[in-house]
């Protein structure tokens, strides 16, 4: 038997927020904070269900999000987390302060991943190689550093 609905769905709206709703949401979130995502819609003058109203603000609404291109900085995060932890983008997101797992996912798949495929590198390759992979250049990368750094510090 599956999971019982997260609401009763009937004569809630579904699709596109409008730019009212959107502004319903962060004045109430904003003067109340978000308690219960249950009970929000309905104490907001929403016709949502409370996890529309939950997923909108966290992906979309909430003020700490960052916008705009991705740096190559974060692209590099992004593409040697995929390599050690696969299509975790929780787990991805938790490095990347400020963007969202949802975001991340939607990069890797929209740009990242062709990249990649472009250059040859089998982006759905073999996780155990990809971790094997970027773990020789981490560990090559922290010998040159340490190596670097005995050096610069002998008289």
């Amino acid at each position: 038997m599956g999971r019982s609905p997260c609401c009763d769905k009937v004569g809630l709206k579904k699709g596109t927020w409008t730019a009212e709703e959107d502004q319903k949401l962060l004045t109430y979130i904003e003067r109340h904070g978000h308690g219960s995502w249950r009970a929000l819609p309905s104490k907001a003058g929403l016709q949502r269900c409370g996890k529309s109203c939950r997923l909108r603000w966290t992906n979309y609404l909430r003020p700490d999000i960052k916008r705009g291109k991705f740096s190559l900085q974060e692209e590099q995060t992004i593409i040697q987390l995929h390599a050690l932890l696969g299509n975790r983008w929780s787990a991805i997101a938790a490095h990347l302060p400020k963007r969202t797992d949802n975001e991340i996912k939607n990069y890797w798949n929209t740009h990242l991943k062709k990249r990649l495929t472009k250059m040859g590198i089998d982006p759905a390759g073999d996780l155990e190689d990809n971790r094997k992979y970027w773990n020789n250049i981490l560990d090559n990368l922290v010998t040159f550093t340490s190596s670097s750094l005995v050096s610069a510090n002998e008289p």
